[in-house]
Parts: C-alpha cells; sequence; structure tokens
C-alpha cells in the first residue's frame, strides 16, 4: 500500500513527488498519459514571468526567481531557464496608469521592474512597429523548456524512489470517515491511499473533488503557434502586450512562437485539441500589428492539445480538500503556472509534510469562494 498518492504526472505532480520521496515518504505516482503529456507539455518553451502577474501570485514569483536559474542544477540536467527579460509593450495611452502601478507594486516585491519610453523600447526591440509608445520591463523574466524540465522532476521522483504509473485515468476518489481510502480508475481497479492524496491532474481535478469541493474553474485548449525559421526573428526578448491576446518568445532555428490566449477545439471524446483557422489567423495578424517584418510569416505548428484549467479569478486554487483530511488539491492556473510550480511544490511539499499551511499560499485557498475551507 502506498504510504502518499500523487494524481498528476505534470510539472506539480512529479515535482511533489521527489520532494516527498526525497524526504522519506513512500509515493506513487498516477499519470493519467505520459509525464509531461498535458499543460506542462507542448512545443516550444514556456515564459517564466513575474510581469502584470496577479498581485496574490509575486511572492510565489519572487521566491520562483531564486529557484530557476540553478534548477537544473539539482535537477542533474543540461540548462533549463534561459533569463531574456519581458517586455509588456502598451500602444494605448490609457494604459499606462495601469502600467505604473503595476511597476510600483512589482518593485515593492523586490522584482526590478521600469517603464520603458518609446525610444528606449527601440533601443532594445527595434523591430517594434510606431504604434508602440511604451513598455514596462522586467529584466530577471525569461524562459524555460517546460518538458525537459516535467521530464527531469519525474526523473528524480523514480531515482527517489517514486513509483510511476502511466497511463493510468483516475475516475473517482473513495471516502471513508472524512480520509481519501482509495481512488478508483476508469478500468474499474482500486488504488488504495495509506497516508495522504495530492490531486494536481489540472484539468482533472475539478472533476475528482466534485462531491467535496464546487471549484469555479473550466477546461480551455489554449493555443500555441511556431513559426517556420525566419531568416531575421526580430523578437529579442519575451514579449507581452498590454491590450492583444498575445505572447512572443524566440525559438530554435529562428522560429518564433505566437501565444497569448486565443483558443482551440476541443475533443472531450478523444481527448484532442485542434487549433482553429480564424484563432491562427487572428494570432498572426496581432504579431504582425506589432512587428510589421512578420506580415507574410508561415506557421510550422499550431497546437491546441494540452488541455488548461482556468479560473473564474484568474489564480489558482491551492488548498486542502474540504471533508478529507488527508487530501491536498491544485488547479486553476490560468495558462501561468508554469513560472511559480517550483516554488508552490516546495510549499505544498512542506505543507504535506509539516501540517501548517505556508503563509505565501493563504491567497489561494478554496473559502475565497464562499466555500468550506
Amino acid at each position: 500500500m502506498a504510504k502518499t498518492v500523487v494524481v498528476g504526472g505534470g510539472v506539480y505532480g512529479s515535482a511533489i513527488a521527489w520532494g516527498l520521496a526525497s524526504r522519506g515518504v513512500e509515493v506513487l505516482l498516477l499519470e493519467a498519459q505520459t509525464v509531461a503529456s498535458g499543460a506542462s507539455g507542448g512545443p516550444g518553451r514556456r515564459g517564466v514571468r513575474a510581469n502584470y502577474r496577479d498581485h496574490r501570485e509575486l511572492p510565489l514569483m519572487a521566491r520562483a526567481r531564486d529557484i530557476w536559474p540553478d534548477l537544473h542544477e539539482t535537477l542533474g540536467t543540461g540548462p533549463l531557464f534561459e533569463r531574456t527579460g519581458h517586455l509588456m509593450l502598451i500602444e494605448r495611452k490609457r494604459d499606462l496608469a495601469n502600467a505604473q502601478a503595476r511597476i510600483d507594486l512589482q518593485n515593492r516585491h523586490g522584482i526590478s521592474t521600469s517603464m520603458l519610453s518609446a525610444d528606449a523600447v527601440r533601443d532594445l526591440e527595434p523591430g517594434v512597429a510606431p504604434s508602440v509608445i511604451a513598455a514596462v520591463h522586467c529584466p530577471g523574466d525569461g524562459v524555460s523548456d517546460h518538458t525537459a524540465t516535467t521530464r527531469a522532476f519525474a526523473a528524480k521522483a523514480k531515482e527517489a524512489g517514486v513509483d510511476l504509473r502511466e497511463g493510468v485515468r483516475v475516475a473517482s476518489v473513495t471516502e471513508r470517515g472524512g480520509r481519501a481510502v482509495a481512488l478508483e480508475t476508469v478500468d474499474g481497479d482500486e488504488i488504495d491511499i495509506g497516508g495522504d492524496l495530492l490531486l494536481f491532474a489540472n484539468s482533472s481535478v475539478r472533476d475528482l473533488v466534485r462531491p467535496w469541493a464546487d471549484l469555479p474553474t473550466w477546461n480551455l485548449a489554449l493555443q500555441v503557434l511556431v513559426s517556420r525559421p525566419l531568416s531575421d526573428n526580430p523578437v529579442r526578448h519575451l514579449i507581452g502586450h498590454a491590450s492583444r491576446t498575445l505572447s512572443l518568445k524566440a525559438e530554435e532555428g529562428g522560429r518564433l512562437m505566437i501565444s497569448g490566449g486565443h483558443l482551440g477545439h476541443w475533443n472531450p471524446e478523444t481527448r484532442t485539441g485542434t487549433a482553429l483557422p480564424e484563432a491562427i489567423a487572428a494570432n498572426v495578424a496581432d504579431a504582425a500589428a506589432v512587428y510589421p517584418s512578420l506580415a507574410g510569416l508561415e506557421v510550422e505548428v499550431a497546437d491546441a492539445d494540452h488541455l488548461e484549467a482556468e479560473s473564474v479569478d484568474s489564480i489558482p486554487t491551492i488548498d486542502r480538500v474540504p471533508g478529507l483530511s488527508n487530501a491536498f488539491m491544485g488547479c486553476g492556473w490560468t495558462g501561468h503556472g508554469w513560472a511559480i510550480a517550483p516554488a508552490v511544490a516546495e510549499m505544498v511539499t512542506k505543507w504535506a509534510l509539516e501540517g501548517l499551511r505556508p503563509p505565501e499560499l493563504a491567497p489561494f485557498g478554496y473559502a475565497r469562494f464562499g466555500g468550506r475551507g
């Protein structure tokens, strides 16, 4: 019988499983498909961004920024994180006041941030359109290889003794006496729980905890595009935009990743996503509007195959499951949970081991929705 069961082989589940096992806990890690096959995988690299993050997440991001630069050494891999700096581009005067408020807030949290004039923006990004009037610059931000990072956490977990089982989809949780005592899989198998249960399977968590908590989250197939190689990629930094649905990242081989929130279509029967032509066109049009040299860009990869969980207030729920004294849950990352993952996993591991919720996680409790917490 496993002492503790972790559901979800993405970055959160793999990192928590490793954290617990490295401290002597017997851990079973269950993944419905394969490690990093969900929101922790996919094409390109993922942004590690403090800039324009929800204020409740800034303490988590401050800790995560201490972890990311040396994480590859901890996990025994090649470099996983690249500091590129992040620019939030501004084209509308009405966005300037909000930008200044964010700059002040981020600096109070020790996250160096500044406003750039139009000329200063062009010193860093010469290819931006004349319509860009300013930008918020966060030089400590960057990008990371999310698939490699997640797999490295899983490898360390196995090295620490975690029993990792892929292709095991959990259907429900069995409760007895206010404790989670077993899991039932879609194949009808029963898996006993001897200690804690940690539900960090992202898009599946809402359904698994529904008997005890009504999470105001829903699932989305977020679109990610990767261009064909460009002869002269104009994007030098991690790029966001204050008023467009747009995020840009330079990738290997002269390619460009274009994302930011456009949606694909999700087929619940096949559990696959499809990028939609109109969403692809809209994303490319926004990119070309901000970087005119991208006009005519050709898309090599259009991916909407990695389901994400969105939260009604755009921050995750990280808490115990009400009514289950030995169960934890984490979901609703809203497309930006990647950057804070190392810090959250560290804190959840400590919470599970010591029984006290770290104060940095208090804003993410289920009780904020008016439920039992």
